[in-house]
């Protein structure tokens, strides 16, 4: 195992990434990860959630506040959004593996002590998380990947990606060596922000019957 610095200084979570291992193998192994720097402010890593069977998969930004305490994907506020309009599209929360382009909650906070504020990964921050995402592929061979919001399509599809141009469509391209096809939407944390939220909400849910009907 290379030491912390010199792991931090590559800027990738390769050298952490077990060869041959199961999902639960995996999420030990990303427990231990110094890929990026990102690991020394945040409690913990924030692996994915669900089964390996899983047909689609949901790929988000990073963990929040509530995900980073508790070490779960989407339990905060966005994830129960999520959750309802999954369940309203016609998906189940339940058999949707969930997961982050980046493992680990990336923050500032305006004074020492004040409420921890979201602040989006850089590319080399995606970019070094990948490896654990693209492991994440290989073993659950999602048959759809839903992509939430600009940076996790970042991660996914290269910097030119633009959710608002593609949202809502069905995608096919060749990801971490596989094919695979993909739906946009924005990510539910943006709707939580929206003025006119029940407008936004309900854009998110036509997006996941697009999943669905990709699916069906």
């Amino acid at each position: 195992m290379p030491t912390t610095k010199a792991a931090e200084d590559r800027y990738t979570a390769e050298p952490f990434v077990p060869e041959g291992a199961d999902l639960t193998a995996l999420r030990e192994a990303a427990a231990g990860c110094r890929g990026c720097p990102l690991h020394r402010d945040a409690t913990r890593t924030v692996f994915g959630r669900g089964s390996a069977g899983a047909r689609v998969m949901l790929v988000g930004e990073q963990p929040g506040d509530q995900e980073d305490r508790q070490g779960e994907p989407f339990v905060g506020p966005a994830g129960k959004l999520l959750d309802r309009a999954l369940a309203e599209a016609g998906i189940d929360p339940a058999e949707a593996y969930v997961t982050n382009a980046v493992k680990h909650f990336k923050f500032t906070r305006a004074e020492p002590g004040k409420r921890r504020i979201h602040k989006a990964p850089s590319l080399r921050e995606m970019t070094a998380c990948g490896p654990w995402l693209a492991a994440e592929l290989a073993l659950v061979e999602p048959e759809l990947i839903v992509v939430l919001g600009a940076t996790a399509g970042k991660a996914l599809l290269g910097s030119s990606f633009r959710v608002g141009q593609v949202r809502g469509t069905v995608l096919e391209e060749e990801i971490h060596g596989r094919p695979e096809r993909l739906v946009p939407t924005v990510h539910p944390s943006s709707v939580l922000r929206a003025d006119d939220r029940e407008r936004a909400y309900q854009g998110l849910v036509a997006d996941l019957k697009v999943a669905a009907r990709a699916l069906a």
